[in-house]
């Protein structure tokens, strides 16, 4: 998710800001050095200066850190700076005995900011940059003290007396000298604070001063209920010891559960409770939506709906939290309760906390964000299947987006729009933008929606560069190489002179957008959110800071504390979630691509580098993705035995998650493995399943639906039922014409040539095995076009002897493709197949070289025996003992003759309870 709109008052200089201060002091003296003293080393230099970075960043508190919490975590930068750094502080903040002294304190901050005359300025001069991080800091707390009164100055003098004195008070912890004066410092300040200033203010807010005084509070950012929150902080907050406890059993028991106040957790009891600025609650809760939305419904519901309770009760200005139940509900399918929280969200905050857009030149601060409450509405109502209504609120947050020149907004719509257009499936063009969008209205004619796919995909992206939006930019590419995997670019203009074209998909174009995509995705830090990375890396260094480092980390004689410094100092700048995940998507883009042209090594190469450098970042569902690949590689060309003990292992992580892809892989393994061994009822029920796995929307779950439709046929088929197989093939092929389904056209019309084949009408059969070839040729399916060349060669060899040598020079034409890249039933088919041509062919004498015969049937034999595909063995053998009888070797063919009447006993009376991958069913 994108940055939290910081919340919070004005800026107030306190009395930790002034130890800032005074710490960046010491950083930045005006010392004509390149290390000043103390400092030994340039890097022990440049880690105190990250530590004053993460105190700048943190320094709007929801709860103020003490003193005494401020020298725990400079304990972490090393005992060989420890001691002076603390000696150095406390010296100079108990010094402060006036108001003279601090207006002399800030004064020589001036003077570090300031530093002398630019061109004066040697080399070697540790200077501050006015504009740094730290420099804006110390301007801020310079302007904030020159706006305080004089009794507003009293009090800050009174506050930093009792800051020092808490601290003071448990030295001895932190083996510091003991002040003996500290009571006289404090019965100074006292005069200063009993002053008659006639002032009421300032009465009263010396009376509360006094109060948290007493009851040892600290300077609260959220006033209305301080101490409330502080007790929610401590009640989450888990100590080291119980952490290595439980740590191991909560992985084992939820290892994909993000576990909700991970946040939260502080390890060093003495540190104190660190979720106390309102950067680390704004970076947790945008942790826990990344969290959210990569474990999807896996992630713990209730749990972390308690703690969102809580803080929506204890923190009412966080309406973040409102998003996040959102989120919570969204993952969950509950739709009402997500509807409900996503109009809290947008009622209490406006649209104007939780995004990154841009603010539009006009409308945005009178009206708020309607048009991204619209945006989000539409993807809420894609997310639950409801195409209709997310296309006309998404079509309404277009109109409002270019009414308010919120061009951000626009962008991401238009990109949530191709989304939805290239996933949902549209058979009329009618309704879709129509004329409210002027790209699409100026062309002046009517387009299919896959031409306006093209047109939204290719104003999304030219939006996205003007903006430069580099995620956005890289996402539209990945969609553009997924829109030209599986369509062919027309032309928009139906009139006008037509050049020559080739009507191919063109895979140069995919690698092309996939290239794009990846170098695109590597730009990120130009587009990050300032207020995501200066959330993250507040949270991330103080989570960092309750590792053990040691205290010779800084030293670089010490070689073992190197990791952990480089850690450190990498830590801020590391890449966001949502960038992993691009990342992610665009090599399983590519593993989909490969697999689509039918290349199995290519595949199974990009699946792996998912799945080895990205799956830990990455959601759920992609993982599961890729887990599905692998799986799916390892059926087709080990056997089922192989993949079912990788699917068991991947029902244990993604079972859990709703409509998971590893039940439907586990589905698709079990029909073929019931096919390949006769068990035709548990086929016909895994087919029922599938198909109430499909939403009943129409236009939803086009894959699934064509998936259980093609099983669905493959199963009558395998039933001898051709007329029905032929009926629902049929059905299929209309509903793929209808929302232009032109990759799975191809496997449909395949699917109708084998029907007709082993109906025994090869004629009928042989136009379908032409027009499979056809769409296999405009899309570039290589494997899809061999499995057609050799369903076509069977087809003409049953048409008779006569067209042996037609068929075995199609075969011959695709056995390299099948070879390189098939799995072991293709292959087995192809052997099988030549084997017939051989046979068939009067010019081959079987009796002098029978080995042509033999060894591809071989072939075939044990790699049908791996399948355990009972028909296709049960061929093969009968085939070689037909070979055998011709060459007179009884034995053999009498050992060939037993193998095929074991495979058709097996085929005709399968037995649930002997198998043991089915019996689990």
């Amino acid at each position: 998710m994108g940055g939290v709109v910081k919340g919070g008052g004005a800026f107030a200089i306190t009395p930790h800001k002034v130890s800032v201060c005074i710490l960046i002091h010491m950083y930045a003296p005006p010392a004509l050095m390149s290390v000043p003293f103390p400092f030994s080393s340039v890097s022990q230099h440049n880690r105190f200066a990250l530590f004053l970075l993460a105190l700048t960043k943190s320094c709007d508190d929801i709860l103020e850190p003490k003193l005494d919490d401020l020298i725990n975590q400079m304990r972490e930068i090393g005992d060989l700076l420890y001691q002076w750094l603390t000696d150095q502080l406390i010296s100079r903040l108990s010094s402060l005995s006036s108001p003279d002294d601090l207006f002399n304190l800030f004064s020589e901050m001036r003077g570090i900011l300031t530093g002398p005359d630019p061109g004066a300025v040697e080399d070697d001069q540790v200077s501050l940059d006015p504009n740094s991080n730290l420099g804006m800091f110390l301007r801020r707390c310079l302007l904030s003290f020159n706006l305080l009164c004089f009794e507003g100055v009293c009090h800050l003098l009174t506050n930093i007396g009792l800051y020092c004195k808490e601290a003071l008070s448990s030295c001895p912890a932190y083996e510091l000298p003991c002040l003996d004066d500290s009571s006289n410092d404090m019965e100074a300040l006292s005069e200063y604070e009993n002053m008659d200033l006639e002032n009421i203010v300032f009465e009263k807010v010396t009376e509360e001063i006094e109060a948290r005084k007493k009851a040892s509070e600290k300077v609260s950012f959220h006033l209305h209920a301080p101490n409330a929150l502080f007790g929610l902080v401590e009640d989450i907050e888990v100590s080291a010891v119980q952490k290595a406890k439980q740590g191991d059993k909560y992985k084992e028991a939820c290892p994909y559960v993000h576990p909700p106040n991970d946040a939260f957790r502080e390890v060093d009891a003495k540190a104190g409770a660190f979720l106390r600025t309102n950067w680390q609650m704004q970076g947790y809760l945008m942790e826990q939506s990344d969290a959210i939305e990569k474990y999807g419904s896996s992630f713990s519901l209730n749990a972390f709906e308690i703690i969102l309770r809580q803080l929506q009760k204890l923190a009412p200005e966080l309406h973040r939290v409102h998003f996040l139940r959102y989120l919570n509900s969204l993952y969950h399918d509950d739709y009402f309760a997500a509807l409900e929280n996503l109009h809290r969200y947008f009622d209490y905050s406006a649209g104007t906390e939780g995004f990154d857009f841009a603010q539009s030149s006009m409308g945005c601060n009178i009206f708020g964000r309607y048009e991204i409450a619209l945006l989000c509405l539409g993807m809420m109502h894609f997310h639950f299947g409801h195409p209709k209504q997310a296309l006309e609120v998404l079509t309404e947050a277009v109109c409002l987006s270019q009414q308010r020149s919120n061009d951000t907004c626009l962008a991401y719509t238009l990109a949530a729009i191709c989304n939805l257009l290239s996933e949902i499936g549209i058979s009329t063009a009618t309704g879709i933008l129509g004329s409210s969008y002027s790209p699409i209205s100026s062309i002046g004619t009517s387009l299919s929606v896959q031409q306006q796919l093209f047109v939204l995909l290719k104003e999304s992206s030219r939006r996205a560069e003007s903006l430069k939006l580099k995620r956005l930019v890289a996402a539209n590419h990945l969609a553009m190489a997924k829109f030209d995997l599986t369509h062919v670019q027309r032309p928009l203009l139906s009139f006008g002179p037509k050049n020559s074209m080739n009507l191919k998909t063109c895979p140069t174009n995919v690698c092309k957008e996939l290239r794009l995509g990846y170098h695109l995705i590597s730009e990120f830090s130009s587009e990050s959110s300032p207020m995501s990375i200066d959330g993250a890396f507040s949270t991330a260094w103080l989570k960092n800071l309750q590792k053990p480092m040691g205290s010779l980390v800084l030293s670089q004689e010490n070689v073992s504390t190197g990791s952990n410094a480089f850690q450190f100092c990498v830590q801020p700048s590391s890449i966001p979630g949502p960038v992993l995940q691009l990342l992610g998507s665009s090599y399983l883009l590519r593993a989909t691509a490969w697999e689509t042209y039918g290349s199995a090594p290519l595949t199974r190469i990009n699946t792996l580098i998912y799945a080895t450098c990205f799956s830990d970042g990455s959601s759920l569902s992609d993982s599961a993705l890729a887990h599905m690949k692998l799986i799916q590689h390892l059926a087709v060309f080990k056997g089922y035995k192989e993949a079912f003990l990788a699917l068991k292992i991947a029902e244990e992580k993604f079972l859990s998650v709703s409509k998971s892809r590893i039940l439907l892989l586990k589905l698709q393994l079990l029909h073929e493995c019931a096919l390949h061994r006769g068990h035709l009822k548990l086929a016909q029920q895994v087919c029922d399943e599938l198909g109430v796995m499909a939403s009943s929307v129409t236009g939803v779950d086009m894959e699934l639906k064509t998936e259980a439709s093609l099983r669905h046929a493959r199963t009558l088929l395998a039933a001898n039922q051709f007329s029905q197989a032929a009926a629902v093939a049929q059905s299929l092929f209309c509903m793929c014409y209808k929302f232009n389904l032109q990759v799975e056209t191809a496997s449909v019309l395949l699917l109708l040539a084998e029907i007709h084949k082993k109906s025994g009408n090869a004629v009928l059969g042989l136009p379908y095995a032409l027009a499979s070839l056809s769409f296999c040729q405009s899309f570039n399916l290589d494997l899809l076009k061999a499995s057609a060349t050799l369903t076509l060669a069977e087809l003409w060899l049953s048409l008779g002897s006569d067209h042996a040598k037609r068929a075995s020079i199609l075969i011959q034409r695709a056995l390299p493709m099948i070879l390189g890249h098939g799995g072991l039933e293709l292959c087995a088919r192809a052997f099988i197949a030549q084997a017939k041509c051989f046979l068939s062919d009067p010019n081959i004498s079987v009796s002098q070289n029978p080995e042509v015969v033999l060894d591809p049937l071989r072939q075939a034999s044990e790699e049908l025996e791996v399948l355990e595909y009972h028909e296709l063995a049960g061929e093969a053998f009968y085939l070689m003992a037909i070979v055998f009888d011709k060459l007179g070797r009884l034995a053999e063919r009498e050992e060939a003759a037993a193998s095929f009447k074991k495979h058709m006993l097996a085929l005709e009376n399968p037995r649930d309870e002997e198998d043991p991958i089915l019996s689990t069913r």
